[in-house]
Protein backbone atom coordinates (compact mmCIF):
# COMPACT_ATOMS: atom_id res chain seq x y z
CA UNK A 1 0.00 0.00 0.00
CA UNK A 2 1.15 3.36 -1.51
CA UNK A 3 1.78 6.66 1.05
CA UNK A 4 -0.82 9.38 0.11
CA UNK A 5 0.04 12.05 -1.67
CA UNK A 6 -1.19 15.56 -0.37
CA UNK A 7 -0.79 18.84 -1.99
CA UNK A 8 1.76 21.67 -0.50
CA UNK A 9 0.72 25.28 0.33
CA UNK A 10 2.09 27.82 -2.06
CA UNK A 11 1.54 31.57 -0.58
CA UNK A 12 2.00 35.37 -1.65
CA UNK A 13 1.28 38.79 -0.87
CA UNK A 14 -0.05 41.00 -3.62
CA UNK A 15 1.29 44.22 -3.85
CA UNK A 16 -0.68 47.14 -5.62
CA UNK A 17 1.11 50.79 -6.26
CA UNK A 18 -1.13 53.75 -5.73
CA UNK A 19 -3.06 53.22 -9.73
CA UNK A 20 -4.31 49.46 -8.68
CA UNK A 21 -1.82 47.80 -11.05
CA UNK A 22 -0.17 44.27 -9.56
CA UNK A 23 3.40 43.63 -8.82
CA UNK A 24 4.66 40.51 -10.90
CA UNK A 25 8.07 38.96 -11.58
CA UNK A 26 9.36 37.09 -14.25
CA UNK A 27 10.54 33.86 -13.34
CA UNK A 28 14.21 33.05 -13.52
CA UNK A 29 14.08 29.13 -12.96
CA UNK A 30 11.81 26.91 -12.61
CA UNK A 31 8.37 26.16 -13.49
CA UNK A 32 7.34 28.47 -16.25
CA UNK A 33 11.19 30.05 -16.54
CA UNK A 34 10.90 33.46 -18.56
CA UNK A 35 6.65 34.16 -17.78
CA UNK A 36 5.69 35.89 -15.15
CA UNK A 37 4.00 35.43 -11.77
CA UNK A 38 2.77 37.27 -8.47
CA UNK A 39 5.94 36.42 -6.38
CA UNK A 40 5.10 33.57 -3.99
CA UNK A 41 6.81 30.17 -2.63
CA UNK A 42 5.97 27.56 -0.49
CA UNK A 43 4.79 26.83 3.07
CA UNK A 44 7.82 25.63 5.33
CA UNK A 45 7.69 23.27 7.87
CA UNK A 46 5.99 24.44 11.25
CA UNK A 47 5.71 28.07 9.79
CA UNK A 48 2.55 30.17 9.62
CA UNK A 49 0.99 30.87 6.17
CA UNK A 50 0.97 34.87 6.56
CA UNK A 51 4.39 34.64 7.76
CA UNK A 52 5.93 32.22 5.07
CA UNK A 53 3.78 34.68 2.78
CA UNK A 54 5.89 37.99 3.79
CA UNK A 55 8.86 35.95 4.09
CA UNK A 56 8.42 35.00 0.53
CA UNK A 57 7.89 38.58 -0.62
CA UNK A 58 11.22 39.57 1.25
CA UNK A 59 12.79 37.01 -0.46
CA UNK A 60 12.19 37.35 -3.89
CA UNK A 61 11.52 41.15 -3.92
CA UNK A 62 12.79 42.78 -1.12
CA UNK A 63 10.02 44.20 -0.02
CA UNK A 64 8.63 43.95 3.39
CA UNK A 65 4.57 43.58 3.54
CA UNK A 66 2.15 42.41 5.78
CA UNK A 67 -0.03 40.18 4.62
CA UNK A 68 -3.36 41.49 5.14
CA UNK A 69 -6.89 39.49 4.08
CA UNK A 70 -7.17 36.64 1.89
CA UNK A 71 -7.51 37.77 -1.57
CA UNK A 72 -8.24 34.03 -3.35
CA UNK A 73 -7.66 30.38 -2.27
CA UNK A 74 -7.46 28.23 -5.83
CA UNK A 75 -6.12 24.80 -5.90
CA UNK A 76 -3.40 24.97 -8.55
CA UNK A 77 -3.12 21.69 -11.32
CA UNK A 78 -0.68 22.67 -13.70
CA UNK A 79 1.84 20.46 -12.78
CA UNK A 80 0.85 17.31 -12.15
CA UNK A 81 3.53 15.86 -10.51
CA UNK A 82 3.71 18.28 -7.67
CA UNK A 83 0.18 19.79 -6.48
CA UNK A 84 -0.64 22.86 -4.31
CA UNK A 85 -3.18 24.92 -2.41
CA UNK A 86 -2.37 28.52 -3.58
CA UNK A 87 -2.89 31.45 -1.09
CA UNK A 88 -2.92 34.99 -1.82
CA UNK A 89 -3.32 37.51 0.75
CA UNK A 90 -3.55 41.66 0.30
CA UNK A 91 -0.17 43.30 0.91
CA UNK A 92 -0.42 46.03 3.81
CA UNK A 93 2.14 48.53 4.69
CA UNK A 94 4.37 47.88 1.81
CA UNK A 95 7.98 48.96 2.56
CA UNK A 96 11.07 49.67 0.14
CA UNK A 97 11.72 48.87 -3.48
CA UNK A 98 11.06 45.65 -5.58
CA UNK A 99 14.25 44.70 -6.91
CA UNK A 100 15.03 40.51 -8.16
CA UNK A 101 16.51 39.52 -5.09
CA UNK A 102 17.54 35.89 -4.65
CA UNK A 103 17.93 34.79 -8.27
CA UNK A 104 14.56 33.12 -8.98
CA UNK A 105 12.95 36.24 -10.76
CA UNK A 106 14.85 37.87 -13.39
CA UNK A 107 12.95 41.55 -13.49
CA UNK A 108 10.27 42.66 -11.80
CA UNK A 109 7.27 45.32 -12.75
CA UNK A 110 3.93 46.29 -12.16
CA UNK A 111 1.07 45.51 -14.60
CA UNK A 112 -2.49 46.73 -14.89
CA UNK A 113 -4.15 43.17 -13.63
CA UNK A 114 -6.70 43.54 -16.95
CA UNK A 115 -3.69 43.03 -19.37
CA UNK A 116 -0.78 41.04 -17.67
CA UNK A 117 1.89 39.79 -19.45
CA UNK A 118 2.44 36.10 -20.17
CA UNK A 119 1.54 34.04 -17.10
CA UNK A 120 3.46 31.03 -15.70
CA UNK A 121 0.55 30.19 -13.38
CA UNK A 122 -3.20 29.35 -14.78
CA UNK A 123 -3.91 30.38 -10.96
CA UNK A 124 -2.22 33.65 -11.14
CA UNK A 125 -4.88 34.87 -14.16
CA UNK A 126 -7.73 34.15 -11.86
CA UNK A 127 -6.44 36.11 -9.44
CA UNK A 128 -5.61 38.60 -11.76
CA UNK A 129 -9.08 38.39 -13.35
CA UNK A 130 -10.68 39.22 -9.89
CA UNK A 131 -8.82 41.95 -9.05
CA UNK A 132 -8.97 43.47 -12.26
CA UNK A 133 -12.72 42.92 -11.81
CA UNK A 134 -12.73 44.57 -8.49
CA UNK A 135 -10.67 47.48 -9.98
CA UNK A 136 -13.51 47.88 -12.56
CA UNK A 137 -16.33 49.08 -9.84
Amino acid sequence: MSAKRRPSVGVAVVVRDAGGRVLLGKRAVGWGAGEWCIPCGSLEWGEDVRAAAERELLEETGLRAGAGEVVAVHSNFHDPERLTVGIWFAGEDVEGEPVPADGELSEIGYFDPAEPPPLAFPTDALVLAQLAGEGAG
